[in-house]
């Protein structure tokens, strides 16, 4: 393929997928995709390392998330694609990129439904103890699965109402904790900024506190990408895709930073436990009864939520690649509704595969596929980055009319956010902590660039 010509669809060319999906669904599908248990639970280690300067983790991480969707939403507003940034890879770079960011977010995708499915099965397992964790993780397999299968509407309905808890239970967090910041509630006083300077001031482990605070952080942002994925089935794909990128990035950045302060307005920094939920502190702080089952079935939601939206997404990943002749073509049958079913249930297989390594391996299976992924989502932001360089010239010589939504200061902020990634990865590379995941992830992304290297060497030759 040239890579010096822009192939796209015309406007009048539709993808063979179902246009199920409604500007509602979309935009809370960008709302709700990301706030999941990597902010009501994870959040804890990333204070533990930061103190309340976890407040300019957020933000630093919040930042280049926000720039990597702006990219997207540049990338997709103009080019609608069941694949998204795949598609974009391989019309800007070649076969070889649209292989490999393709292929490496089906693996991060299939991996993290396992994980949540795991995550979700160890709190109905506390709920229920007669019922062991594997079985609870079949059983959301199987639901979601048949939802999957049936037609997109479905999985916009599950998401919608599923993001609509969660972005209401953040929401209602922000609300109840500002109440008690300025002690309008009941038995609360007013806090002031004792405990945003006092215990150590603001930065109590310095500005190494707050970039381990972003490692600790940053993937949390993960799950964004599938809003520009989602959006080719809408009937309106370009304003879609537009409208759910503005107003994602900002309300997210918003919910993830607001808690965040007020938590550690609230709390001393280093009262919290980490592993467990700060949110649960802040409700027993101001005396919300039952405050830990509150927040375990919110957990329990978002877990849920994420295994849905994931599934969705490397469902159409796997389809847009075999569309382009990366996967095999079975994979293309749709149903009478335009659901690729095949493509769903080869995404959901490693899931039930999960369901034994729950089996055999039930303390320890979680952590092990954590690992599996790592930092792969920061090579797929990577090649996001790099793609959106190459294909901003390509579209404003060839269809400059379809630029509806600009990347901020082009190519300037494009360069800062690939050089924040390279921090990030340098810094994972020292961290002893994240060093595992990031040599995992890197051997994951080594092997599936070799495989694509492979694949154009036999195709030049034929």
């Amino acid at each position: 393929m040239q890579d010096q010509q822009l192939r796209t669809p015309g406007p009048g060319e539709k993808e063979p997928l179902s246009a199920g999906l409604k500007q509602r669904h979309l935009t809370m599908l960008g709302l709700g995709g990301v706030i999941g248990a990597g902010l009501f639970v994870g959040s804890g280690a990333g204070i533990a390392v930061a103190g309340p300067g976890i407040v300019l983790s957020y933000l630093i991480a919040g930042a280049i998330a926000m720039l990597v969707m702006r990219m997207l939403g540049e990338m997709s507003s103009a080019i609608p694609a069941s694949g998204s940034f795949s598609v974009h890879a391989e019309r800007a770079l070649g076969r070889w990129a649209g292989f490999s960011v393709g292929w490496l977010y089906w693996f991060l995708l299939v991996v993290v439904l396992a994980v949540e499915a795991t995550g979700a099965a160890k709190i109905a397992n506390g709920w229920v103890p007669g019922v062991p964790q594997w079985t609870w993780v079949l059983i959301f397999m199987v639901v979601f699965t048949v939802a999957n299968l049936a037609a997109v509407k479905n999985f916009g309905e599950f998401e919608f109402w599923f993001a609509a808890l969660k972005v209401g239970a953040i929401v209602l967090f922000l609300v109840l904790g500002l109440l008690a910041v300025f002690g309008v509630l009941p038995e609360t006083d007013p806090v002031g900024m004792a405990h945003l300077t006092d215990e150590g001031g603001f930065l109590p482990h310095g500005w190494s506190g707050v970039i381990s605070g972003v490692l600790a952080v940053v993937f949390a942002f993960g799950g964004l990408e599938v809003v520009t994925i989602a959006a080719a089935e809408t009937d309106d794909p370009a304003r879609a895709v537009g409208r759910a990128v503005r107003s994602a990035v900002f309300r997210i950045l918003f919910f993830y930073v607001g808690s965040m302060l007020v938590i550690v307005t609230l709390l001393p920094w280093n009262s919290l436990t980490p592993g467990l939920s700060p949110y649960v502190a802040v409700l027993d702080r101001i005396g919300v009864p039952s405050a830990g089952t509150l927040m375990n079935i919110v957990v329990f939601v978002a877990l849920l939520s994420a295994l849905n939206a994931n599934l969705y997404g490397s469902s159409r990943m796997v389809f847009s690649l075999a569309e382009r002749g990366e996967a095999p073509q079975g994979l293309l049958r749709t149903s009478a509704g335009g659901v690729p079913r095949r493509a769903v249930l080869a995404s959901v297989a490693f899931g039930f595969v999960s369901v034994v390594l729950n089996l055999l391996w039930p303390d320890t299976v979680f952590l092990y596929m954590l690992n599996a992924v790592g930092a792969v989502l920061l090579f797929v932001w990577a090649l996001i980055a790099v793609s959106q360089l190459k294909l901003r010239r390509l579209i404003e010589r060839e269809m400059p009319e379809r630029l509806t939504l600009k990347m901020w200061a082009f190519p300037y902020l494009t360069w800062v956010a690939l050089a924040a990634m390279g921090v990030v990865l340098v810094l994972m590379l020292l961290d002893d902590t994240a060093r595992p995941q990031l040599l995992w992830s890197a051997g994951a992304t080594v092997a599936v660039l070799l495989v694509s290297w492979v694949r154009e060497l036999r195709a030049r030759r034929a």
